[in-house]
């Protein structure tokens, strides 16, 4: 199976390319154009042991300038994971690379998908489609963003409806929730509290840290999607695909302190607009669909974190 995979080069790309590639069938073609909150250097760091296997292939471009027809030639699957990440950086001036990496991407890699004999065409998309929700949120809860990245993404759900409907592409939707481990991005909550309290630095918390996530380690994460490329039954289906466990930013950071053996010097800022303050998946349909079954639990998955962070930055 030939399986082409956006965004290849960052934290969830990454990682899945490596799990398609124990598919001795599988060859993956990973694309990424290097943008983004991570830096090239960590980029390429992310996609080191796959740049030496036979059966992968890193085409480094930018899909919107891309010959698509000529990229998607013979393609059974594709993951499309590329996009513009991040809640805080979405708003004001900075919002044109959402609309272009999130919306306009996504519309002409789906025109140019529409005439090709594919298998599946994996959406990638994020629980902040959902908005403020009370108790665990199901696939088919009403869609509220309160973001402006938010509103890119479901404009990228959108999209591929109606390119399902219209064109008959074989689509399945996915919806991460609060993805973490190693290879996360800088920006991220995980990522930048290891790092601060590690080198003694202020850790900077954006509200009262009461806020309560739904946190799935990456392996579970891939869990939940590598069947996809697989199974029968799910075209026209999203799947939340969250974790084994939910805890508030505080807990996180007296479990961090309790890992690294330090103590965190934490600053509270004031709440970031547009993240909710609680976020849970009903990850039932999955469980049921893909026997997805998250196993890591949240102290096991901030200690192998702790490890790649002290490695990253020699700590």
């Amino acid at each position: 199976m030939r399986i082409l995979v956006t965004g290849a080069a960052g934290f969830i790309g990454s990682h899945l390319c490596k799990r398609l590639l124990t598919t001795p069938s599988n060859e993956v073609i990973g694309v990424d154009t290097f943008i983004g909150p991570t830096t090239h250097e960590l980029k390429q760091k992310n996609i080191l042991n796959l740049l030496p296997h036979s059966r992968f292939r890193l085409i480094e471009t930018d899909l919107l300038k891309a010959d698509l027809n000529l990229l998607l030639q013979d393609v059974d699957v594709i993951y499309h994971l590329a996009g513009m990440p991040g809640v805080r950086a979405s708003w004001g001036n900075d919002f044109d690379p959402y609309v272009t990496n999130n919306i306009l991407v996504t519309q002409r890699l789906l025109e140019a998908a529409k005439n090709k004999p594919l298998k599946k065409f994996i959406y990638a998309s994020t629980s902040s489609v959902y908005g403020e929700k009370n108790g665990k949120v199901s696939e088919d809860a009403y869609l509220s963003p309160l973001s402006p990245y938010g509103i890119t993404k479901l404009s990228g759900e959108h999209l591929c409806q109606v390119y399902y409907k219209s064109y008959q592409i074989p689509l399945v939707m996915v919806r991460f929730f609060t993805v973490y481990g190693p290879r996360q991005r800088p920006d991220m909550a995980f990522h930048r509290f290891i790092a601060q309290i590690l080198q003694e630095k202020p850790v900077t918390i954006f509200g009262d840290g009461t806020q309560s996530r739904d946190f799935t380690y990456i392996s579970d994460c891939i869990d939940g999607i590598e069947p996809l490329a697989y199974a029968d039954h799910v075209i026209g289906e999203t799947f939340n695909v969250g974790g084994k466990e939910r805890a508030t930013v505080n807990d996180v950071i007296s479990l961090i302190e309790k890992i690294t053996a330090m103590k965190a010097k934490i600053h509270y800022f004031e709440k970031i607009s547009g993240e909710p303050l609680h976020t849970w998946a009903d990850i039932s349909k999955a469980t049921k669909l893909l026997n997805y079954n998250p196993k890591v639990t949240l102290k096991e998955g901030l200690i192998k974190e702790v490890n790649y962070i002290r490695s990253v930055y020699n700590l």
